[in-house]
């Protein structure tokens, strides 16, 4: 959730005839709403829109009123960017209605909430592999991020307890993570002064955590390392497996223990129902917690997460709170006290739903629809794609020096008529994320990616620091974007890309003018608005990719 800061409606109001109307467009609709629905109180009112109204206007009106305001933003369903779900079954939306008001901190209250709560854990937890005789534990969260922070608190703790209990110093650990990683990982050092150890990202590791650097960026202050089960990148799995070994090999030679958090917001909903990736989950023992949102895979609303411990030997009992709240003692394990139940429901319903077939079904459609699109921009030979997942299992491209090849144009025939088997091809989420050819850069270098963007909901960026000369764009491919809805993606891409090539660079410079930013934008930035913006800290995390 972004901050937001005080807009003083008086002082904003007085600044506004000090500027020249026409370099400040409808500047008295930025401090007020002009309502212009007819009601009982007026035909025609003012409605600030910095601090409560000292009069109320009747519901229908301001009903109107914000859903105009709200016709702004963007449709969720075309949003390509985002891997955040935004379809939901008309009884699933049904129940979530029914339970709005139901708090998931109140037990006592919601005892058969807490019993659906129960389930979904024990249901999650066996979809990861729990060994027969572990018993899991685990919660549910407002999202990933703060599950990721509940997991490296617990690894924090379980390493400092350890390092007192021989009589070690507890006061300098430091966690390992690729400069892929999403920012939540990065708050969690920050937030519970943990030293973020980054490691480099490059081709050969797939843009993601480099197994060969681990040996050398690890020691006996390393309380873990988060491992992502789908880059926000490129959609890439890291390797676990591959992880966990180095580590069992470091702990043969040195007697020091270093456990692995997987970071699965959206892989762990994925690799599951498609079973392309090698082990993953708590079958390692070097796995200590996993997490995941329910939101983005798990096909919920948002905002739910997930997190699960292998056993509750690896959650530190003095993380754990007894609340004697509302009639009755709970114990809990959350940043947060208050959070919707409704969301839990609806993870209940859809396991119920759609049960593993369901779930199997939608992710092999959404990696079919994903590799379809592919191969459709590679096969153009104007872009090719870093996401590997329409790739023969072993075959890589999309590197820093590759182009495009001559087998690329054959790939739209195998999206079509190929094996659709997920084992067949490279592992990763339903992501494609592409470049302009080395070859259409050479030709038209007035063309630049970041203009393709503004005629769709795509998300662009730069890959980590020491890769940066990359730049990308992503399509996220989720259950609710149809064949129908890629093709005409495809042809837009097409379209857009063409008449950029068409156009010289003096009319490509419009495109790259700051849009206007509205009011609250500039106040709420803190500061940030007038600084440069930069992609990537000096650590090497990329602060703007989800």
């Amino acid at each position: 959730m972004s901050l937001s800061k005080h807009v003083d409606p008086d002082e904003l109001i007085a600044s506004l005839p000090k500027h020249p109307t026409k370099h400040q467009p409808h500047l008295h609709r930025r401090a007020i709403h002009h309502y212009i629905y007819g009601s009982r109180y007026s035909a025609e009112t003012a409605i600030p829109k910095f601090e409560i109204p000292r009069q109320g206007t009747e519901a229908g009106s301001i009903h109107q009123l914000i859903k105009d305001e709200l016709d702004l933003d963007g449709r969720p369903n075309l949003n390509l960017a985002s891997f955040v779900n935004t379809y939901m079954e008309t009884h699933a939306d049904q129940l979530m209605m029914e339970n709005l008001a139901k708090n998931l901190a109140d037990a006592d209250e919601y005892p058969a909430l807490m019993a659906i709560h129960a389930r979904c854990v024990s249901m999650i937890s066996n979809l990861w592999k729990i060994p027969k005789g572990q018993t899991a534990i685990g919660t549910a969260t407002t999202g990933s991020s703060e599950a990721i922070h509940l997991g490296g608190l617990a690894m924090k703790r379980r390493w400092q307890e350890r390092r007192r209990a021989n009589g070690k110093p507890a006061e300098r650990p430091n966690i390992l993570m690729g400069a892929n990683a999403q920012v939540a990982l990065e708050k969690f050092a920050r937030y519970f002064d943990v030293e973020p150890r980054i490691i480099p990202v490059r081709e050969e590791s797939h843009w993601c955590l480099d197994p060969s650097k681990i040996r050398d960026n690890i020691d006996e202050n390393t309380i873990g390392i988060f491992v992502i089960l789908g880059s926000t990148y490129t959609g890439h799995f890291e390797p676990v497996e591959e992880i966990s070994q180095i580590l069992d090999k470091y702990e043969e030679e040195t007697g020091v223990s270093i456990p692995i958090h997987v970071d699965g917001a959206s892989g762990a909903m994925v690799a599951p129902f498609t079973g392309s990736q090698g082990k993953w989950g708590f079958e390692l023992p070097r796995v200590h917690s996993i997490n995941t949102s329910g939101h983005k895979y798990g096909l919920v609303y948002p905002g739910l997460g997930w997190i699960i411990w292998r056993g509750e030997e690896y959650l530190p009992k003095d993380l754990i709170f007894e609340l004697h709240y509302l009639g009755g003692t709970e114990q809990s394990y959350t940043l947060n006290f208050s959070r919707p139940g409704a969301q839990v429901i609806a993870q209940y319903f859809n396991f119920l739903h759609l049960g593993k077939d369901g779930y199997q079904a939608v992710m092999r459609n959404a990696l079919s629809n994903a590799r379809f699109l592919s191969n459709a921009i590679e096969a153009s030979g104007w872009y090719i794609c870093l996401s590997d997942i329409h790739r023969k299992r072993g075959v890589y491209g999309g590197g820093i020096r590759k182009g495009v090849t001559e087998g690329v144009k054959e790939g739209i025939k195998e999206a079509v008529l190929g094996d659709d088997n997920p084992h067949v091809y490279n592992a990763g989420l339903p992501v494609v994320a592409f470049r302009l050819s080395d070859e259409f850069k050479m030709e038209f270098p007035h063309v630049k990616q970041a203009s393709l963007r503004r005629s769709n909901q795509l998300t662009y960026y730069q890959l980590p620091p020491n890769v940066a000369e990359i730049e990308i764009l992503r399509v996220v491919v989720r259950e609710s974007m149809s064949l129908d809805l890629m093709d005409r993606l495809i042809g837009d891409i097409l379209q857009v890309t063409e008449t950029l090539m068409k156009a010289d660079s003096v009319d490509l410079e419009s495109l790259a003018a700051p849009s206007y930013a509205r009011i609250e934008k500039r106040i709420q930035s803190m500061g940030l608005y007038e600084k440069p913006q930069q992609s990537a800290g000096v650590e090497g995390v990329l602060k703007t990719v989800c």
